[in-house]
C-alpha cells in the first residue's frame, strides 16, 4: 500500500518488490491513492490494484476518517497474511485500519523520517508523534539506511536496490544545450524535500553553468516562473519526467541537493552510470556516496530480505 501513484522512489520500490516477488509463493495486490505512472505499470504488469479515492498526502479529516473505513472494510474482506505500508500517510491510516482487521503482519517501510521535513516545531513534534504511533501498530518497520536506523530504533534495515542497467545516449539533453557545455543533471520530483531551486539559485550566479532537471512534481510552475525571472530559459531547462537510463549519459555532473532522503534510487543509477556526483549527505545519501561498490544495493538481495522478514 503507498498514498500516492505518481511515481517516485517510494513507488517505484512497491513497483520493484510487486513485480519481483516469487509467483509461486506470493498472491500480491497492490493499494494506492489516486492514478499515476505506477497504476499504469503494475497494470501493464498484471499486478492486481485497488484505488483508494480518500487516500492523499495531505492532512484533510474527513478524507483520512474515509479512507481508514475504506481500508478495513478491503483488510476485512480480502483477508491478507501480510499489509506492506509505505509512506507516512499509508502507514498511519493503514496501520490502526489493519490492526483493527485483525492482519497477521503489519509492515511499514520508511522511505525518509516525516519529521525531517522543513516544518514548524510543533508539526515536527505531530508528526513524529503518529510516526511513533505508526511503528507501535506495526508488526516490523523496514528503514532504507543506516541513518534512519539508528533513529528509528527496533527496526530492520534492507537497502534499496536496483538490478543491471543499460543506459542511453542521453542526447536528448546534450541537443537542448550547447555544443560544448558542461551540464549539471538531477532527476527527481519537483517538490521542495528535492530541492532543485538550488540548482537555479546556483547557475544564477555562475554564468558557465547549465543545469537539466528531470522529473514532474507539484513545483513545476514554481521553477518555471523562477527560470524566467533569473532569464535563465538557456541555460536551465524542465525536461519532465524521463526515465534516469535515457538521461544519465547526458550530464557530467549529478547534483542531489535534496533536503530529505531516505535512500535514493537515482544516487544509485549516477554511480553505476559512472558520473561525478555532488550531493547534500542527508539519509543514506553518504551510505552510497562512501561504498566502495554497489553490490550491497542488488535489487536480488532488497527482494530476499524483504520477502524474508514476510516469512
Amino acid at each position: 500500500m503507498i498514498t500516492k501513484g505518481r511515481w517516485g522512489g517510494a513507488q517505484r520500490y512497491v513497483f520493484d518488490l510487486a513485480t519481483n516477488l516469487p509467483k509461486d509463493d506470493f498472491d500480491v495486490a497492490v493499494v494506492l491513492g489516486g492514478d499515476g505512472l505506477l497504476a499504469q505499470k503494475l497494470q501493464e504488469a498484471g499486478i492486481m490494484t485497488y484505488h483508494s479515492t480518500s487516500l492523499g498526502r495531505d492532512i484533510s479529516v474527513v478524507k483520512d476518517i474515509r479512507s481508514f473505513f475504506e481500508l478495513y472494510r478491503l483488510f476485512k474482506k480480502e483477508r491478507p497474511d501480510v499489509v506492506h505500508l509505505n509512506s507516512s500517510k499509508a502507514g498511519g491510516v493503514g496501520a490502526l485500519a489493519a490492526r483493527l482487521a485483525g492482519i497477521p503482519k503489519i509492515i511499514f517501510t520508511v522511505h525518509g523520517l516525516p519529521e525531517d521535513e522543513a516544518r514548524g516545531i510543533v508539526s515536527r513534534f505531530l508528526i513524529k508523534l503518529v510516526t511513533c504511533l505508526t511503528f507501535a501498530l506495526c508488526h516490523a518497520v523496514i528503514t532504507v539506511s543506516k541513518n534512519n536506523r539508528e533513529r528509528a530504533r527496533g527496526s530492520v534495515l534492507i537497502y534499496n536496490g536496483i538490478a543491471p542497467m543499460q543506459f542511453g545516449s542521453g542526447s536528448i539533453i546534450r541537443a537542448s544545450f550547447p555544443v560544448g557545455a558542461a551540464i549539471t543533471g538531477t532527476i527527481g520530483e519537483l517538490t521542495r524535500n528535492k530541492n532543485q531551486q538550488a540548482l537555479i539559485e546556483e547557475a544564477r550566479n555562475n554564468p558557465d553553468m547549465h543545469v537539466a532537471i528531470v522529473g514532474e512534481g507539484e513545483l513545476r510552475d514554481e521553477l518555471e516562473k523562477k527560470i524566467r525571472a533569473y532569464g535563465l530559459q538557456n541555460r536551465v531547462k524542465l525536461f519532465g519526467f524521463m526515465p534516469a537510463s535515457e538521461v544519465l549519459r547526458g550530464f557530467d555532473v549529478f547534483a542531489l541537493p535534496s533536503n530529505k532522503e531516505g535512500l535514493p534510487y537515482v544516487l544509485l543509477e549516477a554511480r553505476l552510470a559512472g558520473l561525478p556526483i555532488v550531493a547534500n549527505r542527508v539519509g543514506g545519501v553518504g551510505e552510497i556516496l562512501d561504498a566502495k561498490d554497489t553490490r550491497e544495493f542488488s535489487l536480488e538481495r532488497m527482494v530476499q530480505k524483504t520477502v524474508a522478514l514476510y516469512r
